[in-house]
């Protein structure tokens, strides 16, 4: 068992050491360079390999920063970014930097409509697109005249400046703008489970804060090779693939390819991943698996998931084949790992862990009390951190609304066991209302989730005249198995002995795929919405 004074003592009297004047590209990218340091390692859908340090992305954001100012973008302006898992999204990002526009990442999955709103919405002048997202910017781009500068990548197309041609021209020096802290540096759009995307403004010190998951939760150290699989857009790429493990000086693993079981566990053994970061659902598809059984993971010495709680039943299989202790996170777009279970603390299975360094959070009453143990309320974090966002771009109201009693709410419930161990218990707008009682879907899912046949679930409440409503489970099956009548009746009785009686799921839907964000959280609204039409 892990050492759980370790825990308190590593981070009491935690400070963020936050400059008044912070710019990531000079003061990480740049540092960095002049020690000759991998930053690294990139390889492509056809096999194609190529390996890049610190200097050459100085060099390669520093020509960036050049094009995009004598294309006439200025400190503050928008900078839409729609690339796919390529070492050029690095090099941009961090020439935007340099250059104090503040970057808008897009994942590749978003259409025309999507685009626009974004580009609306943020007031961005320009947009740099690789070849996945051309046609649909082509679209829009009549429709939104503010956005007066296209940038493509990836080959040459009318109407279009060429980014390697810009970059051909561009000079190798470039003297980055001397940011202060709370200038704007990200605009990161959240998921819109439930309206339009909010765009959430974090600042030049939200990009000096993101060392301290990277140094306490992802526990990265000298020489480690990080391979975090998240798609470049969201806020987790952000964190994991660029900010946090580059404070740090690591060598991250870049994948250009998509999920395939197989392919994944071959290439953390051939290329000698030793930290892993990867989405909850990933973790689980693989804990099903025969090649999970077989695979060769023994350079890993430490594996993080976060997104969505991770399923006990996955953290134990996870550990039992390999004896690799998941460490689950909780954190937003908005903010940072606000929650997570450390190195140096006692891992419970299911539980999110404890507070992060420096973060104050809470579970508390509508009233702003601090709940007892073991009594659900809302996630609320006090305090204005510096990896707390700034605003919701052009939303003063939505941005106040997210606090009360001085405290910034989540929007989502927890409870806190008597050791001080959190417990997630769902979004506040997910918990069903049955008889009387309150169920967490989480805790569902969790029993579903070790049901044999179940790959993935996801709870919802379903009218009931006599309950107001019930639990309802949307299953997607393993391919070995097949929907029946029986089937269901027996997951029913397998969840009524796992988890207490009356919330079990007294309605199954078997499903072949779950309704997604392009982020990869499960779209319960959608599921809920469907359930009050169907009615």
């Amino acid at each position: 068992m892990a050492n759980i004074g370790n825990y308190e003592q590593t981070y009491a009297g935690f400070d963020w050491e936050t400059p008044e004047r912070f710019n990531f590209g000079r003061d990480v990218v740049d540092r960095w360079a002049a020690q000759d340091r991998p930053a690294m390692i990139w390889l492509g859908v056809g096999g194609e390999e190529r390996r890049l340090d610190f200097e050459q992305f100085s060099v390669l954001s520093n020509r960036f920063a050049n094009a995009a100012r004598d294309l006439g973008i200025e400190r503050g302006d928008r900078v839409m970014v729609l690339l796919g898992k390529v070492p050029e999204w690095h090099a941009i990002l961090t020439g935007l930097l340099k250059l104090g526009a503040i970057a808008i990442p897009c994942a590749p999955q978003l259409r025309a409509g999507d685009l626009k709103f974004r580009a609306e919405h943020s007031g961005s002048v320009a947009i740099v697109s690789g070849p996945e997202g051309i046609e649909a910017v082509e679209t829009l781009r009549g429709d939104v005249p503010g956005l007066k500068h296209f940038v493509s990548f990836g080959g040459e197309r009318d109407g279009w400046e060429s980014f390697d041609g810009l970059m051909d021209a561009a000079s190798d020096e470039f003297t980055a703008e001397d940011t202060a802290a709370e200038d704007g540096a990200f605009i990161l759009y959240t998921s819109g489970t439930t309206k339009h995307p909010k765009g959430v403004l974090h600042t030049h010190g939200y990009t000096h804060a993101k060392w301290m998951q990277a140094k306490y939760w992802l526990d990265l150290q000298e020489g480690d090779r990080l391979w975090c699989t998240s798609g470049t857009g969201w806020a987790k790429s952000i964190w994991n693939v660029f900010l946090g493990p580059w404070s740090q000086g690591t060598e991250i693993f870049f994948h250009e390819g998509g999920f395939d079981p197989a392919e994944r566990l071959d290439l953390i053994e051939r290329y000698g991943i030793t930290v892993l970061c990867q989405a909850p659902t990933e973790y689980r598809l693989l804990a099903k698996t025969p090649e999970l059984e077989r695979a060769n993971l023994s350079s890993i010495r430490h594996a993080v998931s976060a997104g969505e709680p991770l399923n006990p039943p996955v953290i134990e299989r996870w550990k039992e084949l390999h004896g690799l202790t998941i460490y689950d996170g909780y954190g937003q777009t908005e903010n940072t790992l606000l929650v997570a279970n450390y190195p140096g603390l006692e891992v419970r299975p299911g539980s999110m862990g404890k507070p992060s360094p420096g973060c104050d959070v809470k579970v508390i009453d509508m009233d702003g009390n601090e709940c007892p143990p073991d009594e659900p309320g809302d996630i609320a974090l006090a305090g204005r951190i510096p990896c707390l966002f700034k605003e919701y771009w052009e939303q003063p109201d939505e941005t106040q609304g997210t606090f009360r009693n001085g405290y910034y709410l989540t929007g989502d419930r927890a409870y806190r066991d008597a050791d001080g161990y959190m417990w997630f218990v769902g979004r506040s707008d997910d918990v069903i209302l049955s008889a009387g009682y309150r169920i967490g879907p989480f805790e569902v899912e969790s029993a579903l989730i070790e049901h044999p046949a179940v790959v993935e679930s996801a709870v919802v409440p379903a009218p009931d005249e006599d309950r107001g409503s019930v639990v309802k489970a949307y299953i997607v099956l393993g391919k070995d198995y097949e929907a029946s009548d029986e089937l269901a009746k027996e997951i029913q009785d397998y969840c009524k002995a796992h988890t207490a009686p009356y919330k079990y799921p007294r309605k199954i839907e078997f499903i072949a795929e779950l309704p997604k964000t392009t982020s990869g959280k499960i779209r319960r609204v959608e599921l809920r919405q469907r359930e009050t039409t169907s009615a």
